[in-house]
């Protein structure tokens, strides 16, 4: 074989490596898994501004990935599942909540107190911070209901009660939009530092890396 020709045949062999490995890394970011990182505090203590988690795509089944048309279904999203979805009122935006109800559930809200098909709901994440109590004419945060979850529609909310905007404010999550399930941290620093400092280095939280969600 000819110089030229040899050096052809390297070339070809990095571009198809490359190219397959594009095609595997799409594939697994559509499909399988999808790395996402949290830059609000509405789940907060559960999950923290700066955290970066990884999320399950291929639990709840196949989707197509534009219109999020279920291909092959798996499991069925659960109350009490951490999820990653597309925001109903600007599907560009993932957003990242807790599902307190599934379809055909009745979610009612009493004074704070969450309460599904009847059953007050044993929340060990929900992080309340104020004592006052809204009243139903003035917001939906602490009053809210009964009101039934429809079919192939969730109904979130985040783990900071007093301080997420969720389906208490802007309804239901159709269940198309549903990305994930959050599964685990992978990386945890304070975004306040600059980037580019040892701050930022110094406030890389080593104790919440590799941390399941739940």
């Amino acid at each position: 074989m000819s110089i030229a020709g040899r050096k052809k045949s390297v070339f070809r062999e990095y571009f198809e490596a490359i190219v397959i490995a594009v095609i595997l890394a799409l594939f697994i970011r559509t499909f399988v898994i999808q790395a996402f990182k949290i830059p609000s505090g509405s789940m907060l203590p559960t999950l923290q501004i700066g955290d970066h988690l990884l999320v399950n795509k291929f639990l709840y089944g196949v989707k197509l990935p534009f219109n999020g048309t279920l291909l092959i279904p798996f499991k069925d999203v659960s109350r009490g599942d951490v999820v990653v979805f597309r925001f109903p009122k600007d599907r560009s935006v993932d957003y990242i909540k807790r599902v307190v109800g599934t379809p055909g559930d009745t979610v009612e809200i009493k004074n704070k107190k969450v309460f599904v098909n009847g059953k007050q709901v044993k929340d060990s994440h929900a992080h309340i911070t104020s004592a006052a109590i809204l009243d139903a004419k003035a917001s939906p945060r602490d009053n809210l209901g009964p009101i039934l979850v429809p079919e192939d529609r969730i109904f979130v909310m985040g783990d900071n009660r007093d301080n997420s905007y969720d389906s208490r404010f802007w309804g239901f999550v159709d269940q198309r939009d549903i990305l994930g399930k959050a599964f685990i941290l992978y990386w945890s620093w304070d975004i306040k530092k600059p980037l580019l400092s040892l701050d930022r280095f110094s406030s890389i939280r080593w104790t919440r890396i590799a941390h399941l969600i739940d």
